[in-house]
């Protein structure tokens, strides 16, 4: 089954055995193998294999390569390619694993002549962590609000997909789910099945199918193929255990080459953390509780991944953890009005619905909005004190790159509610660093410091919120020389329209709206009531 032409004859020898003799999930590995490759080679569909890097999306990456040289060369046809979705914040020891995997995985494919290809994608930079957070001001993620997940995973795969799916006109989309992980998801795709076929739907994507080959597998399974070594089932002093026998002298190795003990000392000790699933639509579980994530997730209240990491040797991540930290507790309900502005991006104040038995009259509580400028000025001035440490140490990482540093600035600059008319970033980088990067100046974009000191002077005698005046004058700035003004009116209005003043000021013109709201329908019944009351009197008139 496995081609000697691309291995030696010991080494194919060793495959061979472990293929035929190994048990996963009551079937012989060789039983897997043989599926895979009866399901590639039935028809020309490309095949994309999304890898996480974790030990689910590595046992997948194995089985595949072991089937593909066990066939022949003129029956590999089809290009396999292995795409992985870095979000630029993901836990930095698992960004070296996972790029040096993805080296050896392409260098074996050419060495043994397989159609894999490997890709990385990573989200626009106007919808990354650090543009959303500290750009537009997006408070940190949480259960209820996990903006995260389709900006910088779902929908960078999903532009790769359909990329795919535009050239091939249909893909097979390869993953590492086991219904063990996430019955939820094992639930999903069976809803999705093709009868008679070993394929589901994709739940989103058109023209594109699911293939979860290991779907049965437990998680010893899973380290099995890893580990390349015999589980037995003994009595030991603590009970019946599962202990590791190494019948081969394959233990670690990976079939392109490499060894695996580096991805299972990322796992030991972890406290029972998992992997980030590889995110192809929204019924992919949550990262949260995981191993391989990012280094930034504020989804769960405490990060024992990281912390177990730090544990285990990776002290230098610390101050990483510490700032997780410091964003994780703004999410607390008690703080939220101290780092988020009253007002939401729209420009407007919102308030809570009223919960269910709760007095309607009751003033609702406003709903905060992006974090206050101040707030994330401070953080990226942070951040890249700790990127240009980390930078310092050689540690191999980039915190946050300079297209999201561009993205940030033009954030800042067009902010709905704090326009930043000092243009602070190039100010805070240089700062920091002690030299400029390429910046591109407008002056006919945006206000400067001295224009908004000018408009808020002018604004305290007439009793007028000088952002709405700039938000005007920027407006019309940006309509200058064009030769048809459509629209116009509308964007004033919009501007008008939108809440200014303080928080308390707000508050009383819309209680104010608000009773002149219920006195106009009172009225309007009224009115309705009287002329009924005028219609009969005069048809009683006209009959008496």
């Amino acid at each position: 089954m496995i081609d000697d032409l691309q291995l030696t004859e010991d080494l194919a020898e060793e495959y061979q055995e472990f293929i035929n003799s190994e048990d996963f999930a009551n079937h012989k590995l060789s039983h897997y193998v043989a599926d895979v490759q009866r399901v590639y080679c039935a028809d020309n569909r490309p095949w994309v294999i999304g890898y996480s890097g974790g030990k689910d999306s590595s046992a997948i990456m194995s089985l595949i390569y072991l089937a593909l040289l066990g066939l022949k060369e003129e029956d590999r046809t089809k290009q396999v390619f292995v795409v992985t979705s870095d979000t630029l914040v993901e836990t930095p020891v698992v960004v070296n694993h996972i790029n040096d995997s993805l080296a050896a995985i392409q260098a074996g494919a050419e060495r043994d002549g397989l159609p894999i290809t490997c890709h990385k994608v990573v989200p626009e930079d106007d919808q990354t962590f650090w543009s959303s957070l500290l750009g537009k001001g997006y408070p940190a993620p949480t259960r209820s609000f996990r903006w995260c997940t389709e900006r910088m995973k779902i929908n960078p795969v999903s532009d790769f997909i359909k990329s795919k799916v535009s050239q091939f006109d249909e893909v097979i989309v390869v993953l590492g789910s086991r219904s063990q992980e996430s019955a939820s998801r094992a639930q999903v795709i069976a809803k999705h099945k093709i009868d008679g076929s070993r394929l589901a739907r994709h739940t989103t994507l058109a023209n594109a199918f699911i293939f979860t080959p290991i779907d049965t597998w437990g998680v010893d399974d899973v380290w099995k193929i890893l580990r390349l070594c015999h589980l037995v089932t003994k009595e030991t002093p603590y009970g019946i255990k599962n202990i590791w026998s190494n019948d081969y002298d394959l233990e670690w190795e990976n079939p392109w080459g490499g060894k695996n003990l580096t991805l299972w000392n990322l796992y030991k000790d972890s406290s029972g953390q998992g992997e980030c699933p590889m995110v192809i639509d929204e019924t992919t579980p949550s990262c949260g509780n995981s191993r391989f994530g990012c280094w930034t997730c504020t989804v769960v209240t405490r990060d024992r991944a990281m912390e177990s990491l730090i544990q285990n040797g990776e002290e230098w991540m610390s101050p990483l953890l510490e700032f997780r930290n410091k964003l994780a507790v703004t999410t607390d309900p008690a703080v939220k009005d101290e780092y988020r502005n009253y007002k939401r991006r729209t420009g407007k104040v919102s308030y809570q619905y009223a919960k269910e038995g709760e007095d309607i009259a009751l003033e609702r509580k406003h709903v905060p909005g992006p974090y206050w400028m101040k707030y994330r000025q401070q953080w990226l001035r942070e951040l890249l004190e700790l990127d240009k440490r980390y930078k310092s140490e050689d540690r191999g990482i980039e915190l946050i790159t300079e297209k999201e540093l561009h993205a940030i600035r033009q954030e800042w600059i067009k902010d709905p509610n704090e326009p930043d008319w000092n243009d602070s970033l190039p100010i805070i980088f240089k700062e920091v660093y002690g030299y400029d990067l390429d910046w591109v100046y407008d002056d006919s974009a945006s206000f400067g410091k001295d224009d908004a000191q000018l408009i808020t002077e002018l604004c305290e005698g007439f009793d007028v919120t000088p952002e709405m005046i700039m938000k005007l004058i920027e407006l019309e700035v940006s309509m200058d020389g064009l030769s048809r003004r459509s629209g116009i009116a509308n964007k004033v209005s919009s501007i008008l329209k939108k809440d200014w003043g303080s928080l308390e000021e707000i508050k009383s013109k819309h209680s104010d709206l608000q009773s002149k709201a219920e006195y106009d329908v009172h009225q309007q019944e009224i009115d309705k009531y009287n002329d009924e009351l005028q219609l009969l009197d005069a048809q009683l008139n006209k009959e008496f």
